[in-house]
């Protein structure tokens, strides 16, 4: 399963510059809020599914290599955070949607726990 998909079929909005997404495949999933809870189990490689929107995720995201950030329920970064991400080489991609929702449509398109 590689990020176009995901992007396409959570009609996710992308917020940092465009990349070959067909070439980034997650290995897993990891939905949390709490930085500490992201930081001690997210797999390097992992899709990040979270409420927040501030410019530490960039920080977090950038020390385990995550793949991406899925931001939900509408939430923006502000242009900031987006310019962080950007210089970090993070990508973050907006949900309409809650989290449960999220992280219930990933586990059907195949994201699992390593």
């Amino acid at each position: 399963m590689n990020l176009q998909k995901i992007i396409d079929a959570l009609n996710l909005k992308v917020l940092t510059k465009n990349i070959d997404f067909s070439e980034v495949s997650p290995t897993t999933g990891y939905a949390s809020d709490l930085l500490s809870c992201v930081m001690a189990g997210a797999a390097h490689g992992s899709l990040w599914v979270t409420l927040q929107a501030h410019t530490n995720i960039v920080a977090v995201a950038a020390l385990l290599e995550l793949s991406a950030i899925i931001i939900t329920d509408g939430a923006t970064p502000d242009d900031a955070t987006i310019q962080k991400a950007n210089e970090e080489n993070i990508t973050l991609l907006s949900a309409k949607e809650n989290t449960f929702f999220v992280v219930g449509k990933l586990w059907e398109m195949g994201i699992r726990e390593k």
